[in-house]
């Protein structure tokens, strides 16, 4: 694993036995017992989750709101203090940038939380088009320490050790607010991408190490245990939240990814809005789309979707087992004349065949916020 980056909480994966692998260019815990384990323990008590590869970018000046509405799809000019927005950015054709949390954090102060393995990209990007905005652009990765705490016990638990003007019990669903955690200081947010109720919790990445240490050990009653990416991928499939570089990327567009919701084209301009225009004038083509798999195994990102004549008609993004269905599932593209639930198709892969059938998404209700399919 030579080259890879390390997160503040590294030291602490390898104590915990955590089995670790390349990811984003980092190296991170895959699981420390096992994937169903873990994702089980989110969905029924709580579960942390080191999220410090994840990427900051952090906008000041006059414009930094109105500098921000102009770089995403969701409307945030509006956003108050403490609001947080889940949004696509698009490039000028209408391809995804990424996908990403807006935080308005302050007067003149608005955070970016972009995908790891875009951080590098997304950064040149809004440095590229600040041009005729007040802003200043700063890549502050590196000063921030991330974990996520996931699971119907996360607000029982972290309410006795935060301190705050703004109760946790009292923090919205896409709020967020400063406060101390185990006597911390920190920002906390009620976001996440398990599809559980939680929150995400930033400090420095000294103080994160702290944060991990006594959430382990004074969540002990509430049945807290470490989650790895094995459980982080499984728990957003399952509420078919996105996986960038998956399930959507430069190639796809929101209309087709199902982020409707996230597009405001009332807006007066956004990067990408003359494109997504035209995308809605023409209507689109295909759309991402859930599946049960009926045979084969587990279908993986790429593998070519047939209808029963043989003709291709899309591709799979991704495929995963559901732990709580206890069925193998998929999302895919397809083309529209064939996505009428129960329709039955085929996905093949060399000499290996898969048997699909269209089945609702998502596969399970989130039971918090509003990404999905």
């Amino acid at each position: 694993m030579e080259n890879l980056k390390r997160t503040p909480l590294y030291e602490e994966h390898l104590k915990l036995g955590a089995q670790m692998i390349p990811f984003a260019g980092y190296e991170m815990p895959l699981k420390y017992t096992s994937i169903k384990e873990e994702h089980l323990n989110v969905r029924m008590q709580v579960g942390i989750f080191d999220v410090s590869h994840m990427g900051e970018i952090e906008i000041h000046g006059p414009d930094a709101l109105k500098f921000a509405h102009y770089l995403v799809t969701n409307s945030v000019l509006d956003m108050k203090i403490g609001r947080v927005k889940y949004t696509p950015m698009c490039y000028e054709h209408g391809g995804e940038v990424d996908d990403l949390f807006v935080y308005n954090l302050g007067e003149n102060f608005v955070l970016l939380v972009v995908n790891a393995s875009n951080y590098e990209k997304d950064l040149k990007f809004v440095l590229d088009h600040k041009e005729n905005f007040n802003v200043e652009i700063i890549g502050k990765t590196d000063d921030y320490g991330e974990v996520a705490i996931q699971g119907p016990k996360a607000e029982e638990f972290l309410k006795n050790y935060f301190e705050s003007t703004t109760p946790l019990e009292k923090l919205g669903y896409f709020k967020a607010t400063y406060g101390k955690l185990f006597g911390y200081d920190v920002i906390i947010s009620r976001t996440g991408y398990t599809g559980e109720d939680g929150f995400e919790v930033y400090a420095s990445p000294k103080d994160i190490v702290s944060i991990w240490n006594e959430a382990l050990n004074k969540g002990k009653p509430f049945g807290i245990k470490p989650a790895g990416l094995g459980a982080r991928d499984s728990l957003r499939f399952e509420v078919c939240y996105w996986l960038y570089g998956n399930d959507i990327d430069e190639t796809t567009n929101p209309f087709e990814a199902g982020q409707d919701f996230a597009v405001k084209m009332d807006k007066e301009d956004f990067i990408g809005k003359s494109s997504l225009e035209n995308i809605q004038k023409v209507g689109i083509k295909r759309k991402l789309t859930g599946f049960k798999v009926l045979s084969g195994g587990v279908p993986r990102h790429g593998m070519k979707i047939y209808n029963k004549d043989g003709v291709e008609i899309g591709y799979i993004t991704s495929g995963n087992m559901s732990f709580i269905r206890n069925e193998i599932l998929a999302l895919g593209y397809v083309k529209l004349e064939y996505r009428d639930l129960g329709t039955r198709l085929t996905v093949k892969d060399g000499n290996r065949i898969f048997e699909i059938e269209i089945i609702e998404a998502p596969f399970i209700e989130p039971k918090a916020g509003k990404k999905k399919v």
